[in-house]
């Protein structure tokens, strides 16, 4: 699964969102480091709802505006939930890894502190 996806439906995982909301939330659950454009969402929403992913909660007018609410369907929170799974097993099998290397101290602080040196 493409980190967007992930992290649109893990922003839909809570509570139905419209089109910003997604992409404000997309940004804070990346810490900055995603910033989802209006036609790669829009794009992106439309293939998960073909997929059965999302669903559409609910529309409403906003200063004119038609506002459109996804929610995550029951499908697409299984599917999340595995892809989690797979994500988790797959940082402890590397973190194991790192263990082994000499000079690499257990819970691996050192490497945060060499990631944000290197997105600094």
């Amino acid at each position: 699964m493409q980190e967007p996806t992930f992290l649109i439906l893990t922003a839909l995982a809570a509570q139905p969102l419209h089109g910003y909301g997604i992409v404000q939330s997309v940004i804070d659950l990346s810490a900055g480091e995603v910033k989802l454009r209006p036609g790669t969402l829009y794009g992106a929403l439309d293939r998960l709802a073909d997929q059965g992913l999302i669903d559409v909660d609910r529309e409403e007018a906003v200063e004119g505006r038609l506002r459109r609410y996804y929610r995550l369907s029951d499908d697409g929170a299984a599917i999340l939930a595995t892809e989690v799974d797979r994500l988790r097993k797959r940082a402890e099998t590397a973190a194991t890894q790192l263990r082994q290397r000499p000079g690499v101290v257990p819970g691996l602080s050192r490497l945060a502190g060499l990631h944000s040196g290197l997105n600094g």
